[in-house]
């Protein structure tokens, strides 16, 4: 799974002086029992209502059919994200500076197509020179 992944590399972007964290748009509740779960070692920030995944144009909404899937299998996203928007954002890993200027991006609107944790840490490297 992407988050062990990513869990597993938290030392390392610590060590490159980076703070890696996730930015989910469930509500907090939802994410601290997520993070104590999966035992993350990096916070998990809450969005509501995707506002600053939509500012990054980084929201889609999801179709009724695909909507029917999730209530399915029991993934209520009014009740995780608090809204009944039914948008989620996709799947994108940014490399911030200090001065909040975008230096990369990895960004794929096919949800199962994730960069390895390795690739990020290379682009915060290069970052750094």
């Amino acid at each position: 799974m992407e988050l062990d992944a990513l869990n597993k590399a938290t030392e390392e972007f610590r060590a490159l002086g980076a703070t890696f964290i996730a930015i989910s748009p469930q509500l907090q509740s939802y994410n601290r029992e997520f993070r104590e779960e999966k035992k993350l070692t990096f916070e998990i920030l809450s969005d509501p209502g995707n506002q600053v995944a939509q500012r990054y144009g980084l929201t889609f909404q999801l179709t009724e059919d695909l909507k029917e899937v999730y209530l399915k299998f029991n993934i209520d996203l009014e009740k995780y994200n608090g809204d009944d928007s039914w948008t989620l954002p996709l799947p994108a890993r940014l490399i911030i500076d200090g001065d909040g200027i975008i230096r990369y991006a990895e960004i794929n609107a096919d949800y199962t197509v994730r960069p390895e944790p390795e690739e990020t840490i290379v682009a915060l490297k290069n970052m750094i020179g």
